[in-house]
């Protein structure tokens, strides 16, 4: 019981195998396993053995190691230029309202309430960052689609834009860690991709 899974809400699980000699033989280029599962309602698994759901799912996809690590530093500077439209964004707010010296000097400390309320608050892309979006998202659709041929590039953004829902993206292409997605809308797009 002591290694049972539970899972209160949906989320998807990530880990990354590379391997050493197990991998296909019929590429040339060096690829990596990405293995996932997610549940798509709460789920309480208490013994191994004589479980069996219909909300929970898992696969894997082998996927080129330089894409992902292309890939990663693309969404590091998305994630980067989020965070300096959230930045002047609040800085713009702030500056609209006359504060004294000492009230200046109190906002400069950091509430993890209202940091965490920060990175869930949607943003507003201009449109030079909207782009960058858009490009990014668009590869990292054709990476984890099913068909990666009849993939076509987004035209939108698939889901709500936080610095929450970009850092989990970013992280879930980290090799090193496994990450844990739980964002409703990045959720909902992800799965589709998986499908």
């Amino acid at each position: 019981e002591s290694r049972a899974a539970n899972a209160s809400n949906k989320e998807i699980n990530i880990q990354w195998y590379i391997p050493s000699l197990a991998k296909p033989s019929n590429d040339t280029e060096t690829k990596v396993l990405l293995l996932y599962a997610y549940n798509t309602k709460p789920v309480k698994i208490s013994n191994m053995k004589i479980f069996n759901s219909v909300s929970t799912f898992s696969g894997h996809l082998w996927i080129p190691l330089a894409r992902i690590i292309s890939l990663r530093e693309k969404l590091s500077d998305l994630k980067h230029q989020v965070e300096m439209l959230m930045q002047s964004s609040k800085s713009l707010s702030s500056a609209s309202e006359p504060t004294s010296f000492l009230e200046q000097s109190e906002t400069l400390k950091i509430i993890p309430s209202k940091e965490t309320k920060m990175n869930v608050t949607k943003v507003h892309l201009d449109e030079k960052t909207e782009e960058m979006a858009k490009t990014h998202l668009s590869e990292v659709k054709e990476l984890l689609s099913a068909v990666p041929a009849l993939s076509l590039p987004l035209t939108e953004i698939p889901f709500d834009v936080t610095l929450q829902s970009i850092a989990s993206l970013e992280d879930m292409f980290d090799l090193a860690n496994g990450s844990i997605i739980t964002e409703e809308s990045l959720f909902n797009w992800l799965i589709s991709l998986f499908h």
